[in-house]
């Protein structure tokens, strides 16, 4: 077995469309496997996604070509500060990003970021 880490993240996402989310949280499985749950189609205005895996040491790897945004999408990121650290990383490498916010505490993260299309 491959030594790694646990990684839990949960993402709530508002803004663009659920193909926008989606296309979101699949950038973020480069970096933390399968989702425990994709955001759905329909009328959301708020779309949610959670990762909860054990991310192998040095995974990471840059997505595959991702689709443009169709508009600003606004995620927040809650998890640990690893799981953030790799999220903000991630999604950097992919979107035009925008820091908006963070709230630090001892075992948990929230960063606010703003994906421009």
């Amino acid at each position: 077995m491959t030594p790694g880490t646990h990684l839990a993240l949960t993402l709530t996402l508002s803004g663009g469309t659920a193909a926008d989310a989606r296309a979101v949280v699949h950038t973020l499985e480069s970096a933390f496997g399968t989702a425990e749950d994709m955001p759905g189609d329909g009328g959301a205005t708020v779309y949610t996604a959670a990762f909860d895996n054990d991310v192998p040491v040095g995974s990471g790897v840059t997505p595959a070509t991702v689709p443009p945004l169709s508009a600003p999408v606004t995620v927040t990121l809650q998890g640990s500060p690893e799981a953030v650290r790799r999220a903000d990383e991630t999604l950097t490498s992919v979107f035009t990003v925008r820091e908006e916010g963070m709230v630090s505490g001892d075992q948990e993260q929230e960063w606010q970021l703003r994906l421009e299309p």
